[in-house]
């Protein structure tokens, strides 16, 4: 169409006269921007009032779900999409992403996908192919329903000030506060709210504080760590006791298991523990794990037990015995 437009009109006019049902419109190249497919889409349309087309686009220059929605905008009667993208060099046009914009932005187009299921079969569609995808992908993303900034997270906090239609609800998630080196107070009130914990406004100053020098030393922090930075931080006896990484041996071999020792001191003693593991990582939280069990503790959260295993020696870390039962 670009260079060769009676070329086109020839070659559907022949297709006009034979029984094919659909006829497929392809970006093979992914070349289009969204004006020229909004202008080649409607003079083939009008010009074929009759026929059923379908378009195909690319994301070589990352426009294909805008071109799609121009697609849908000319008439076209069908789509060519793949989960997540999937396709060759910078894929196809993603369904996820045309669905969310469809329903967003073309309203008098119905469609019958549920987008709740999206995320999970983006997942599962991950899982299988091998095929992954970016942590920031719009829609199914790892990161893309996540508050990083604390200006965001406060206006979650004020009836949703920030308020937009790409609810993470729609696709059947939650919405998910990161704690880091950008974390504000808002984000950090707002996972303490998750855990039902309530600090006073000098007590989260030092938590926020502490929460982003992990951040600076490119740790990473979840929810599940809160309590354990809070014992640390506020010195909290109500929380738990504190443990020590006393000492610990890691062993890697040509032709045997990596395996590891580990002593941990608690405030009633010494406790240590040998394992294996399919890496030495892997051996050192076995270790963890078996005198964690022996213990009946529960066991700290993944940032500051990878702490431990980076910085090893002397690192603390807490832990809160759990009551019979739990």
């Amino acid at each position: 169409m670009r260079f060769s437009k009676d070329y086109v009109f020839q070659y559907i006019d022949f297709l006009a006269t034979q029984p094919v049902k659909r006829v497929l419109l392809p970006d093979t190249l992914g070349i289009l921007i969204p004006s020229e497919a909004s202008k080649y889409l409607t003079e083939i349309i009008e010009r074929y009032p009759t026929l059923h087309f379908d378009f195909h686009g690319h994301n070589d220059y990352d426009l294909s779900v805008a071109n799609a929605l121009e697609a849908v905008k000319a008439g076209v009667k069908g789509l060519h999409l793949t989960i997540n993208g999937m396709g060759e060099r910078a894929g196809n046009t993603p369904l996820e992403s045309v669905v969310a914009v469809l329903n967003d932005f073309q309203k008098d187009v119905k469609i019958s996908v549920n987008e709740k299921a999206l995320y999970k079969v983006s997942r599962l569609v991950e899982a299988f192919s091998g095929f992954r995808i970016s942590a920031n992908k719009p829609v199914v993303g790892e990161n893309v329903f996540t508050q990083t900034a604390g200006i965001h997270a406060d206006g979650d906090k004020k009836k949703n000030l920030y308020y937009n239609d790409l609810m993470p609800e729609r696709f059947g998630r939650k919405r998910k506060y990161a704690l880091g080196k950008t974390s504000g107070k808002a984000n950090i009130e707002n996972n303490l709210t998750q855990l039902g914990i309530q600090l006073s406004d000098e007590d989260l100053k030092i938590v926020t504080q502490r929460i982003i020098e992990l951040g600076d030393k490119k740790e990473t922090v979840t929810q599940d760590d809160l309590p354990y930075i809070i014992s640390d931080v506020l010195d909290s006896h109500t929380i738990g006791e504190k443990v020590t990484v006393e000492d610990y041996v890691l062993t890697h071999s040509k032709s045997m298991r990596p395996s590891t020792t580990v002593r941990l001191k608690f405030e009633d003693g010494v406790v240590e523990e040998h394992a294996s593991g399919d890496g030495q990582y892997d051996a050192f939280m076995n270790a963890l794990t078996r005198i964690y069990s022996k213990r009946n503790y529960h066991f700290p959260g993944f940032a500051i037990i990878l702490c431990a295993f980076r910085q090893a020696v002397k690192r603390t870390l807490f832990v809160k015995r759990l009551l019979p039962g739990n």
